[in-house]
């Protein structure tokens, strides 16, 4: 199992692999670290993945010092965040870049049908990695071993039936459902009628800035539905370092239900202006934690079982956080000879497709992509250099 140490100060790290008794030893300098690692195994119908985080190892000069990591146990999603474009892009006139044309995709990584109705995007509050996050209790998310992720502000959902089929990907716009390159030139164009829009100004989130009225081509029935429970007209994902997550309910609720029910309220730092949903950890689907790049010091907000790692993210620069192909199980598809493309190049600064297969060029010579899924997104996850939407 490959175990990577971080220095929490200068964000330097470091890989080994653990021997037969499960351990792994370093030498290292001075300070203070994160410890994480991670394990897949295959059962009779999914992945199961073991993921753990220690992130108070303090290293003094010539002391021996030995720490555990504790690994929990989740199982690999058929529904998947391929990629994340949060961070903006430059500004053509060299002003201060443009931000408000993010958007996610998702990806069925199954070989099922899967139905988006009630599907729902969260942030995490604290809502950038950079900040004294009060949630940590002796070193440790509070929410650990509590078994919930902290929702913060409110979210966006699918409010009818929407089927994924296998392999198949779907484009939802956070912010600016419209042509953003006749402003800026290397932002993204929206004008789709495939594109779903996250657009609901009769529920408050009416900052025009976010969500100016979609394009006239995406059909209404394609605008997905906003609940609030905090401050602001807008669901502000952050451009430079959130955790963000999907989710949905595994024992029936109904979202409003859940949204209004005060057994789920956790007010951040116990402040009521900063009230927060307590999503159950089962029900999540898939998260990713950002750090933003050349920062020192930031903190984790996904639990282990969600993300035990991170991705950096450099922003106004269009870059995007892509997924990276599952080489071994790309390649075992019959169906995929002689379509993979490899030699892939977009990543960006050392951050890359490990599998070193370009999975859009792929995807348009006709092969079917299975994408890397870990719950870790230093593996899962690189900096791509452009929005595959602009390929």
């Amino acid at each position: 199992m490959k175990v990577t140490i971080r220095n929490t100060v200068t964000d330097a790290s470091f890989d080994a692999t653990t021997d037969a008794n499960g351990g792994v030893l370093y030498q290292l300098p001075a300070g203070v670290y994160e410890a994480s690692a991670s394990e897949s195994r295959p059962g009779d119908y999914e992945t199961y993945l073991y993921n753990g985080i220690n992130s108070a190892i303090t290293v003094t000069e010539g002391t021996p010092v030995s720490a555990k990591i504790d690994m929990a146990e989740s199982k690999s999603s058929a529904l998947l965040i391929k990629e994340l474009y949060i961070g903006g892009c430059p500004d053509d006139a060299g002003g201060k870049g443009f931000a408000f044309d993010q958007s996610v995709i998702l990806y069925n990584n199954s070989s099922k049908s899967i139905d988006l109705k009630e599907v729902a995007f969260a942030i995490v509050n604290p809502y950038n990695a950079t900040e004294n996050n009060k949630d940590y209790e002796n070193e440790v998310l509070k929410y650990e071993n509590e078994n919930w992720i902290p929702a913060g502000m409110g979210l966006w959902y699918f409010p009818n039936s929407v089927v994924l089929e296998p392999g198949k990907q779907i484009v939802v716009v956070h912010t600016g459902a419209i042509d953003n390159t006749v402003t800026y030139s290397q932002s993204i164009n929206y004008a789709n009628a495939d594109y779903y829009a996250c657009y609901n100004p009769e529920m408050g989130w009416k900052n025009k800035l976010y969500y100016p009225a979609p394009s006239e081509v995406i059909p209404a029935s394609h605008y997905l539905k906003g609940m609030a429970w905090g401050l602001g007209n807008a669901w502000v994902l952050s451009q430079l370092s959130p955790a963000y997550f999907i989710f949905h309910s595994t024992d029936g609720t109904a979202l409003k239900d859940f949204v209004d029910s005060k057994d789920n309220e956790d007010n951040y730092g116990g402040s009521t202006s900063m009230n927060r949903k307590k999503v159950p950890v089962d029900w999540v689907i898939d998260g990713i934690e950002v750090f933003q790049s050349g920062k020192a010091g930031q903190k984790k907000r996904l639990t282990a079982s969600v993300d035990a790692g991170y991705v950096n993210l450099t922003n106004k620069q269009g870059h995007t956080l892509y997924r990276n192909v599952d080489k071994d199980a790309t390649e075992a598809l019959a169906e995929n000879a002689g379509k993979i493309v490899y030699n892939y190049s977009l990543g960006f600064d050392g951050s890359t497709d490990p599998s070193g297969i370009d999975a859009e060029a792929s995807i348009k010579n006709g092969a079917r992509i299975i994408y890397k899924d870990t719950n870790n997104s230093i593996n899962d996850f690189h900096e791509r250099v452009k929005s595959s939407l602009r390929n």
